[in-house]
């Protein structure tokens, strides 16, 4: 367009004036017309996307909102049916006419059937004994809450530690308050370590399920340890945390003869599942892991780093049973690692952890207090273990044939027995 308009121009006849408007025209619409596309893509694309993520932003408020209300309904459900002592002014089948009228006062309602409305009333029940917990501020997260079941009078409990842990029971959807009532119930301290590492680390209900099946709470922060005498107080609690015993490792589908090196390749194929076993805040670094000291090498089974704790975690993964040997090399991995790997001022000190097939506890609390080092012991599974056969389950085929030919054999020499006596 600008090289036509040059060349006209350059031509002055009197026919071509006309043109030459026109073209002029043309040009400076065309011209407004780029003007305002530029300002569609700067600053109206920003806006609508602007408009997207605030209108995200008040979907997920609202669904918040409105779960926290419903969860606040069924607390005062289960609470009236528990205070009210329902079942007893009116029998034990009240349940079922509380569902049935409340459907009829409000047909459109979900969530009113009989068994929800039971789970309403163990919902109360698993959390209401407010007088029987006493929260802990555990490590610098002053948010998590591990409950200490110690008081008997309810003036004494503090209103902020109720509201605190209200503000944890509905900040949790109703799917995994009803796992955890199947689960917990009769246990509210370890009902509400599952909503602080649901609400901590964002767990849908399958992953909640998963970790209730692989008995967490029993086997969080267990590990023998040595962390209280060689880290900072500020810092030992929450390195016990991150500990457990024992590791499940059923993920990695060893069932036959393996070595430490076909564990080591099972544990990093199953990366992902590898990381949510050992928790939150685990990165890999590496396997294997080189370290040139002077004129050596060695290798470091497997290195990670733990962004909550900010430092080096130095694994090693023996198959066997643990010896004193096997710490005092643990303890060599995490001092190298202090020397050519921590930066001053970003890292905190190395941590080892050492997960073998079975341990001696006496033999690693002696370990533990002979070394300056941070370490921790632990033990791995494969798979849950049953015993090899219980009395009183139903014999196998070929068990019964053995029996059987035990027993025919046993006949066919008391009757020879017999025919000598006779002779």
């Amino acid at each position: 367009m600008a090289m036509i308009l040059l060349r006209l121009k350059k031509i002055s006849h009197p026919c071509l004036n006309q043109f030459k408007t026109l073209f002029l025209q043309l040009e400076l619409k065309i011209r407004k017309m780029n003007k305002n596309i530029t300002i569609i893509d700067k600053e109206y694309q920003k806006w609508i996307k602007d408009l997207s993520s605030r209108y995200r932003r008040s979907q997920i408020k609202a669904a918040v909102k409105v779960n926290q209300e419903m969860l606040a309904f069924y607390w005062s459900l289960g609470r009236d049916i528990v205070e009210m002592h329902v079942e007893d002014r009116w029998g034990e089948k009240v349940i079922d006419n509380i569902s049935i009228d409340l459907k009829t006062v409000m047909p459109d309602v979900s969530g009113l059937t009989r068994r929800n409305i039971y789970y309403c009333k163990q919902f109360y029940l698993l959390y209401s004994d407010y007088n029987k917990i006493v929260p802990q501020v555990v490590a610098q997260n002053k948010e998590e809450i591990v409950p200490q079941v110690v008081a008997q009078n309810k003036e004494e409990i503090v209103p902020q530690v109720v509201a605190q842990i209200q503000k944890l029971l509905f900040s949790v959807p109703w799917g995994h308050h009803r796992l955890l009532i199947d689960k917990c119930l009769g246990n509210p301290k370890k009902a509400l370590f599952y909503l602080q590492q649901t609400v901590s680390n964002g767990w849908s209900r399958d992953m909640l399920l998963n970790f209730l099946s692989t008995d967490l709470y029993e086997r969080q922060g267990k590990a023998l340890n040595n962390f209280t005498a060689t880290l900072p107080s500020e810092t030992s609690d929450l390195a016990k945390e991150i500990t457990k015993d024992p590791y499940n490792f059923a993920f990695a589908g060893i069932t036959g003869k393996y070595n430490e090196r076909k564990l080591k390749d099972a544990l990093l194929h199953n990366i992902t599942k590898f990381l949510i076993e050992l928790g939150t805040g685990f990165a890999y670094v590496g396997k294997e892991y080189r370290l040139q000291i002077e004129d050596k090498e060695k290798f470091i089974d497997l290195l990670f780093y733990n962004l909550k704790l900010s430092c080096y975690v130095v694994i090693e993964v023996k198959i066997g049973e643990f010896d004193f040997q096997d710490a005092g090399q643990l303890g060599g991995y995490v001092v190298a690692c202090n020397h050519l790997l921590r930066k001053e001022g970003r890292d905190n000190p190395t941590i080892g952890l050492l997960i073998c097939k079975e341990k001696n506890k006496t033999l690693a609390q002696y370990a533990l207090e002979s070394s300056s080092q941070p370490i921790a012991i632990s033990d791995y599974e494969l798979s849950k273990l049953y015993p090899e056969k219980v009395e009183g389950t139903m014999p196998t085929i070929e068990e019964l044939e053995a029996k059987l030919s035990v027993e025919d054999e046993g006949e066919n020499s008391d009757s020879v027995n017999d025919d000598n006596k006779s002779e």
